[in-house]
């Protein structure tokens, strides 16, 4: 069963300034949708719109239905939300931070989840530690486990659910980067759908199955990484060159920015 998160014609205005376009976006449940593009091109605006963050215009619907007409609890029920960053300011535990997932979704009946979660980002051991006094990579995957708590199941009753991420390795290390893009495909390939706003082209390229191309609050392009990928496409949207090879024999496009020098003309 394939379902769909959509956003249609989505225009977000701050202050005066227009900075979302008429944005068109749509993710498939089993696969792993990244949106990617410069700073400042209005991924994470896109992203807090189809959340209902940010006041926008234009259509957003889950699993068919129209996000407008859905109470909080129903929500909760089919997508959980990691933003870019979450302040605590209050002396939690890791497990306690965990178990505010318990209270949005639908998996409080099983209280072994935050544990099963906590081990899935890498964290099993650290259910007493108190939160603020984890490093900020470790506060990060905490958040995780809390997003995933909630959804815990990719499919329920039938209807897939979704996690939606706002650059989820973005402070990791390349080890806990590869945890964490491990955990979508794997939610991902159970049914589940993953919408990600991503800074790393090469990790984008590794995992995603779409990846949305954002340039100046539009979608530039949108495809498979090797359709979007390219170096007419990064030169463009990016402002650089950065030239693009792939991987024999999978094909998975990867870049390679110290190819940059050649690149650039000299001067002198």
């Amino acid at each position: 069963m394939i379902t769909t998160l959509e956003a249609r014609n989505i225009r977000v205005k701050l202050g005066r300034k227009e900075v979302l376009h008429g944005v068109d976006l749509t993710a498939n449940s089993g696969k792993v949708t990244a949106i990617v593009g410069p700073n400042g091109s209005g991924k994470t605006t896109l992203l807090r719109a189809m959340t209902g963050e940010v006041p926008h215009q234009g259509e957003v619907s889950i699993n068919g239905a129209d996000v407008a007409q859905l109470q909080p609890w129903q929500l909760a029920a089919v997508r959980a939300v990691q933003p870019q960053s979450s302040s605590i300011a209050f002396p939690f535990t890791v497990l306690e931070i965990v178990r505010l997932g318990l209270s949005a979704g639908l998996s409080a009946a099983d209280s072994s989840v935050p544990l099963k979660a906590l081990a899935t980002v890498g964290l099993a051991g650290f259910a007493g530690r108190m939160y603020l006094d984890l490093s900020g990579g470790e506060q990060q995957r905490v958040q995780l486990a809390r997003v995933i708590t909630q959804v815990w199941e990719p499919i329920v009753e039938e209807t897939p659910r979704w996690l939606i991420l706002d650059e989820p390795v973005a402070s990791l290390d390349i080890g806990h980067q590869f945890t964490v893009m491990d955990l979508t495909r794997s939610y991902a390939a159970r049914g589940g759908g993953v919408v990600a706003v991503m800074h790393d082209l090469n990790l984008t390229a590794m995992f995603a199955d779409q990846v949305v191309l954002m340039e100046a609050g539009k979608v530039a392009k949108t495809g498979a990484p090797a359709e979007v990928l390219t170096d007419e496409a990064l030169a463009r949207t990016y402002g650089c060159a950065v030239p693009v090879n792939t991987t024999p024999p999978l094909g998975i496009p990867f870049l390679l920015p110290q190819a940059r020098r050649d690149m650039t003309p000299h001067s002198g």
